[in-house]
C-alpha cells in the first residue's frame, strides 16, 4: 500500500493530514472545521472516529507495502473528552499483524496533549494473488 495520501479521497474529504508514517505507527491529524461539529459545537464523535480508522490505514500503509488494500473488520472508540474548536492528532501503533489481520490500538489528543479518545481496529488486508 502506498502512504500517499493522495490514493484516499475520504482523507481529503474531511481534511485529514498524514503527519508520521512509519512501520507500525501512523500518526494522522484532523484540523479544526465547523463542517464537523455537531449541534453543541462539539467535534463530532463520527469525525473522530474516522481520524481513528484512517490513522490506522497509514500505519498499516508504512508497515506493509506489498498489500495491495483492505478494509476494517471491528472498530471500538471510547470517548474520553470532548473535544470543541481543536485540531486533533491520532497516534496508530500495531500491536499485532498477522498475514491478513491487523490489530491496532489508537490514541486521539488534544493540543494539550489531553487524551480525547481510545481505539481499538482490527483490519482485513489484502494481498495481490499469484
Amino acid at each position: 500500500m502506498n502512504v500517499s495520501a493522495t490514493d484516499e479521497p475520504f482523507f481529503d474529504l474531511l481534511g485529514l493530514q498524514p503527519e508520521e508514517a512509519t512501520t507500525d505507527l501512523g500518526r494522522m491529524r484532523l484540523p479544526f472545521k465547523a463542517d464537523l461539529q455537531q449541534a453543541r459545537g462539539l467535534v463530532h464523535g463520527g469525525a473522530i472516529a474516522s481520524l481513528v480508522d484512517s490513522a490506522g490505514v497509514l500505519a498499516i500503509k508504512a508497515t506493509m507495502p506489498e498489500a495491495i488494500g483492505g478494509s476494517t473488520v471491528s472498530m471500538t472508540v471510547n470517548y474520553l473528552a470532548p473535544a470543541q474548536n481543536i485540531d486533533l492528532v491520532a497516534e496508530a501503533r500495531i500491536i499485532r499483524r498477522g498475514r491478513s489481520l491487523v490489530f491496532l490500538d489508537v490514541d486521539v489528543f488534544a493540543p494539550s496533549g489531553e487524551r480525547i479518545a481510545k481505539g481499538q481496529l482490527t483490519y482485513k488486508v489484502v494481498y495481490k494473488k499469484g
